[in-house]
């Protein structure tokens, strides 16, 4: 299962939530953003491994935005990009790829075509780099790599759900990742199962599980994990 995380950015909301949910089914995570402001302070905060990016939105385009950030100093500049628009004319994917894009895909496009041009740029772009260290919660320590929790040094007894679902979390600490992604490898594609998992998991780890400090819901997405 990849945990390489993506960016989609698309002002179309069904077309984004159906790259959503295809998405986090192939094994990926899925971050959304409507427009070229949000993806950009995504960008600032987070580490993507792709951006999927449509040229044709309100305010800046797709295509001014991928200049910016080509241009821009810092890890985001660094994250490949595949392009998607309904523009197909040659001079449009010469602009594309001057400004940067490593890939272009045409709409409408097949999703398992998408899929293929997504795993083809992160082959080149090399595997990712591991960051697996222990993270801190209160009295409590998870080590992602051995999937141990411990509470003041004692052991506490986790499920292999919610083994998976904390090493899901601690791979992006202080970010929130929606219900899809957690729930991708669960029948329950709602999430409710995820729901039960981390009122379990808070009363291992918080001292006031009504109150939760470290396992956060993020109303309307998802959770966080806030380690010290």
């Amino acid at each position: 299962m990849s945990d390489r995380h993506l960016l989609v950015v698309d002002d179309d909301d069904r077309i984004r939530d159906l790259l959503r949910q295809f998405l986090t089914r192939a094994g990926f995570r899925v971050t959304v953003a409507a427009e070229a402001g949000a993806a950009g302070r995504l960008l600032d905060t987070l580490d993507f491994d792709l951006v999927i990016l449509d040229v044709m939105m309100p305010g800046e385009d797709g295509m001014s935005f991928a200049k910016r950030l080509r241009s821009t100093p810092g890890p985001a500049s660094r994250a490949p990009i595949l392009m998607l628009t309904a523009r197909s004319e040659t001079a449009d994917r010469i602009e594309g790829l001057t400004a940067g894009v490593d890939d272009y895909l045409a709409k409408p496009f097949e999703p398992q075509e998408l899929l293929l041009r997504i795993e083809a740029i992160l082959r080149r772009a090399g595997p990712r780099p591991s960051d697996d260290q222990p993270v801190s919660l209160g009295r409590c320590q998870f080590d992602p790599v051995r999937g141990e929790l411990t509470r003041d040094g004692v052991l506490v007894r986790l499920t292999e759900a919610e083994i998976d679902l904390l090493r899901t979390l601690a791979k992006a600490p202080h970010a929130p990742i929606d219900r899809y992604t957690l729930a991708r490898d669960d029948a329950d594609a709602a999430g409710r199962a995820v729901d039960v998992q981390v009122t379990r998991l808070r009363r291992k780890i918080e001292d006031d599980p009504k109150t939760p400090r470290y396992l956060q819901t993020v109303r309307g997405v998802g959770y966080l994990l806030a380690p010290d």
